[in-house]
């Protein structure tokens, strides 16, 4: 499956996309420690939802910042679901660290983008059971 980059202020986010049917599983990862902080899941209609796992001292993982910037920028060209995955972590991050995390989430969003154009989902619709029909 595709792995998208972008390195600024001297780190590296990555996005790892998975193609599940015509459906989308990205993992966005990067710095010195990766991890799993939040998921957000969302469709092309749905507003996105995002739960944030415990941190350290009682708070909440932040990487809802890029992982949510990455699903918006994907959001209108979803055939499906999607659900994006992030843990950034960077050892002493400066303030300017902080800053670049914004665009490079929106450039992996946009680099996403691209490949789908490029690569459209097909996948076999499925097959349901009428309401008169049931299991044999």
């Amino acid at each position: 499956m595709p792995k998208f980059s972008v390195t600024q202020e001297n780190y590296t986010i990555d996005a790892d996309v998975t193609v599940i049917g015509e459906d989308l599983l990205i993992v966005v990862t990067g710095g010195s420690n990766p991890h799993i902080g939040d998921v957000t899941t969302l469709t092309r209609d749905t507003a996105m939802q995002t739960i944030k796992y415990p941190s350290h001292d009682g708070r909440f993982h932040k990487d809802n910042f890029v992982g949510e910037r990455v699903a918006k920028v994907v959001q209108p060209v979803l055939p499906g679901s999607c659900t994006v995955t992030a843990g950034i972590h960077v050892n002493q991050i400066t303030k300017a660290q902080i800053a670049a995390s914004a665009p490079m989430g929106e450039e992996l969003g946009r680099q996403i983008v691209a490949w789908l154009a490029q690569h459209p989902l097909a996948a076999p619709m499925p097959q349901y059971y009428s309401d008169s029909e049931q299991p044999q």
